[in-house]
């Protein structure tokens, strides 16, 4: 087949292929919005708790085999003072800042590593359709540093699986919703009636930063 005529079909293969909707459209890698204008976006659906188990999400894992698990590395990164870090991954010598209720901490055990956005809700808000492994990737997830949060171990034991309806820290409430709703729109979840209600009533009280988000596919 000459060049002119390979070209010919190929064009004619392509057309065909868009016709009948079998060409996925672009989709975009990341997305810059206004807090409120992010917090408007979110796509509402009623949340389904059913078939939910927290094992369905794999957590901690040690993804670059460097010895420090996911809780680790989010401790490491988050550090106000950098902690030695000893066999095992131990550390010590650390000092941690827990924004949820502005404490200082110096034992890693007196902290948690809090999923912004709560596995439960993740899996009401459209993870219980995706696969072990994009939610293993979600659990663990250190690309986006809002994912993750070190804090005090109680408030966290407090906030549960709730969200900003039910719960919210008692500082830096403005960065919460921000990071939530970075969190939803990275992943792409959803968000139920009073969920959007709440968020969208504490935003009218924050400055509208923009927030910039690369989403997870």
């Amino acid at each position: 087949m000459s060049r002119t005529l390979r070209w010919a079909a190929t064009l004619l293969a392509s057309t065909v292929a868009a016709t009948l909707g079998l060409v996925s459209p672009a989709v975009a890698a990341s997305t810059s919005q206004p807090l409120r204008t992010m917090i408007a976006n979110l796509p509402v659906a009623a949340e389904v708790r059913t078939g939910y188990n927290r094992s369905l999400f794999p957590l901690w894992i040690d993804a670059d085999g460097n010895g420090c698990n996911t809780r680790y590395e989010v401790l490491i990164a988050e550090a106000v003072t950098a902690p030695s870090i000893g066999s095992g991954c131990k550390l010590t010598g650390g000092r941690w800042y827990s924004y949820y209720d502005a404490a200082y901490w110096t034992d890693p055990s007196d902290l948690d590593i809090d999923h912004v956005v709560p596995l439960a809700e993740a899996w009401d808000s459209g993870a219980r359709d995706w696969t072990t492994s994009r939610r293993q990737s979600y659990a663990n997830d250190l690309a986006d540093s809002r994912t993750l949060v070190a804090v005090t171990d109680n408030v966290n034991q407090s906030k549960g699986d709730r969200d900003p309806a039910e719960w919210m820290p008692t500082y830096d409430r403005c960065r919460y919703i921000g990071e939530w709703a970075a969190v939803k729109t990275r992943w792409r979840l959803t968000a139920d009636s009073a969920e959007k209600s709440a968020l969208t009533s504490y935003a009218s009280s924050c400055s509208n930063v923009t927030i910039s988000v690369t989403y997870a596919f």
